[in-house]
Formats: C-alpha cells, structure tokens, sequence
C-alpha cells in the first residue's frame, strides 16, 4: 500500500523527534556512566522522574521554559536541538529516499552520528562503541543501498587513511596531535558509507564548516593576539557525510555541468 507523501513525511518528523529524545538519553547517560536502559527519565540535579508529558519532544522544554518543573535547575539547550536535528534530519531522509529501506537504513545511521557528534561536542571523545561497530554495519549495508561493497570499502579505507596521513604528518611538523584517532576511525563508517565518489564532498564540507567556525570561536588574549579554540572535528565529518547522502548526486551533476 502507498503512503501518501505528506502523511509519511509527518510521522517521519515525529518519529525523528522521538528518536531524538532517545538520543539525548544516549548522550547524557554516555556522558555520566549511566545505564541508557535504568533508571528512567529523570531530572540530573533532583533525580525527578520525569511524568510522560515532560518526555514530549520539543514541546515539553517550551512548556517547561527550560527549567525542572521540581528544582528549577536549567535544562541544557542540547535537549531540544539533538530532538530538532533529529526531527528535521528524518525528514530531509524521508523526501529523498521515500519509504522505504534506505531511509531506515540511513535514518539508523544519522543517529549514530548524531550521538556521536554531541558526545564529541562535550567531551572531545568519538567513542569506540558507535565508530567501530558503525564501521561493520556500513559495511554490510553497502549490500543492501545503492552502493556496490567495492566502493564501500575503498570509501572506508581511503577515507580512515587520509586521515591518518593528516594525524601523522601534522604530528611530525607540528609536534602535537592536531588529530583524534576517534576522527580515523570514524572515517571507516563514514568512508563505507558514502563511498570513495562522496570522499571529495565529504571532506570539503567538513573542512570548510570546520574551518569557519574555528574562525567564529577565535578568542582575543589580554596581548591582542589569537588565541584559538579547540574544537572536535567529529561532528564536522558527520555533516559532511549527511550532505553527501542527502544531496551528494546534485552536487556532483552541478559541478560537472558548471566545468
């Protein structure tokens, strides 16, 4: 049976927003050693067991007006913008793909990154339990999407590579990691994912995203000079990725016509 589009982009909406509070438990119990599974929902400061309402995406942080309904401690912006991004990342997924296999296949996929990414804003951590494994499952998932397995794994193993290069070469001129392994091994599943075509998009997208909200962060010292700021590349690499799978095709029928 046909879904009609408008329907299945609502509950594509919905269902992202949804997983997006999923995800916030992710991060957070990631963050603090929690189990994801016990004890529910609950206020970090007063340990408030959140009722079914204060759970409602989005809506119950407006309700709420940020703040613990019990203690009034501050809800952390990071819990309506994971839900939003989520939200909107499911739907863009929805109006690419259609229902189908690909957009769950690729909507289990944006969540991981999705963790991934906030735990790495948080903690400069990309953890080995979401790359590694994420690695293998985007592997095998090249059986499945539009991707043939040989472009799979030359994305995996070109992309982790790269950057390998990057880490050791900036390492030798520099002498300090400019960095992360966690960025390496993230490149394997991202790598599979886009395959080898989506690596020069990838890329670009990050470094230029990078670059320009290092430039948004530089901090003036008391002397007048830069001082930088250290900011985790991960997430960066998450959107390059996202923008390949989403509008990669166009991007690269664009350029060729314009060249």
């Amino acid at each position: 049976m046909e879904i009609p589009n408008t329907l299945f982009y609502l509950c594509a909406t919905v269902l992202g927003l949804c997983l997006g509070s999923f995800y916030n438990v992710c991060v957070h119990r990631y963050l603090t050693g929690e189990s994801i599974v016990w004890p529910g929902s609950h206020c970090p400061k007063c340990r408030h067991s959140l009722s079914w309402w204060e759970n409602i995406p989005i809506i119950s942080f407006i309700i709420l007006k940020g703040k613990c309904k019990t203690c009034s401690e501050a809800i952390s912006l990071r819990y309506p913008v994971v839900e939003a991004v989520s939200g909107l990342l499911s739907l863009f997924l929805a109006m690419t793909f259609g229902f189908g296999t690909a957009y769950f296949i690729y909507l289990f996929f944006s969540g991981l990154l999705i963790v991934a990414s906030f735990i790495d804003l948080e903690i400069f951590i990309l953890p080995d339990i979401i790359t590694i494994p994420g690695a293998a499952a985007a592997l095998a998932a090249a059986f499945i999407l539009p991707i043939t397995w040989q472009d799979a794994l030359i994305g995996s193993l070109a992309g982790s590579g790269i950057f390998l290069i990057i880490q050791k070469s900036y390492k030798l001129i520099k002498k300090i990691d400019g960095l992360g392994t966690g960025d390496i091994k993230l490149m394997l599943m991202l790598g599979a994912l886009t395959g080898w075509q989506g690596l020069p998009i990838l890329i670009l997208t990050a470094a230029v995203s990078g670059l320009a909200t290092s430039l948004f962060f530089l901090k003036k010292t008391d002397s007048g000079s830069m001082m930088k700021t250290a900011i985790p590349f991960g997430p960066f690499l998450a959107l390059g990725a996202i923008v390949y799978i989403l509008w990669g095709e166009s991007i690269w029928m664009w350029y060729l016509s314009s060249v």
